[in-house]
């Protein structure tokens, strides 16, 4: 009868950190100012002051990039974010794009 010998296989455990997508609010001439602050706040949890300072930036480039997450989580934000504008009767774009 053979004996077989303990062995030790060896793996490597390949971790691959998820794709980033950066989400991208882009400016309109309806949306108030005071509204997106508070998606800012609410939804992406940025403090008063940066979320004051993003509104303004969307406000004079056109658009910006808001926040990063992976793709689920920033669809998600999105997708709360644009129901809350419709439900307010505003046009608010946003969009997910690869970062």
């Amino acid at each position: 009868m053979a004996v077989l010998g303990s062995f030790k296989e060896k793996t490597k455990d390949i971790v691959k950190e998820p794709r980033q997508y950066n989400v991208i609010m882009i400016n309109d001439d309806f949306t108030t100012m005071e509204f997106v602050v508070r998606i800012l706040v609410t939804i992406f949890n940025k403090d008063e002051t940066t979320a004051e300072n993003l509104m303004l930036k969307v406000h004079q480039s056109g658009r910006a990039v808001v926040a990063v997450y992976p793709y689920d989580i920033a669809v998600s934000k999105v997708n709360r974010a644009l129901r809350e504008a419709n439900e307010e009767g505003f046009p608010f774009r946003m969009s997910v794009e690869e970062a």
